[in-house]
């Protein structure tokens, strides 16, 4: 294996496993879907039991789809959707850093820049794609992962994320 296929190797699997665990904790975690759905609702994202079933499982099929390297260029867009919604709806106002859980948006900008790289870089030789034979790499998989993964947060959001406006502050003298 060449140095490329053996980064693809490393970041889809590290990635891919971080993301399945991450699924996982969202299905099966202490709070199980009921809390997360809950959780879900309170950020406006409506209704919240759909968008905790919809992203445990994208999370858990696209991380697996990262470690295999199946159909990796759309394995990487589903999880560049899901960080960028999680970044609009539970990081944007906290800034950048991240010291403490569910603050700052560093961690899902992380994720999905590195999984923008995976869609360039393409899933080197161990994977099934290339077992397969599909080659989407280079232009032609950063920008399925970049569209699909943009467009669909960005479809996601204006259809179902419903947050709560707060009341402006009163400006009596």
């Amino acid at each position: 294996m060449t140095s490329p296929d053996t980064a693809a190797l490393v970041l889809r699997v590290i990635v891919g496993l971080t993301l399945v665990a991450h699924g996982y904790n969202h299905v099966w975690g202490p709070g199980g879907i009921k809390g997360t759905a809950g959780w879900f609702q309170s950020m406006g994202l409506r209704p919240g039991i759909v968008h905790a079933w919809t992203s445990g499982l994208v999370e858990l099929a696209a991380g697996f789809g990262l470690v295999f390297g199946f159909l990796t260029p759309f394995s990487a867009g589903g999880i560049i959707g899901t960080m960028v919604v999680a970044g609009i709806t539970a990081h944007r106002t906290n800034g950048f850093f991240i010291f403490k859980p569910g603050q700052g948006y560093e961690y899902v900008l992380m994720i999905a820049a590195v999984c923008a790289a995976i869609g360039i870089l393409g899933p080197g030789k161990a994977s099934l794609d290339h077992a397969i034979g599909i080659e989407l790499d280079g232009w032609a998989g950063g920008l399925i992962a970049i569209l699909l993964g943009v467009g669909g947060a960005a479809l996601l959001l204006v259809t179902a994320w419903r947050p709560e406006r707060k009341p402006a502050e009163s400006t009596k003298v």
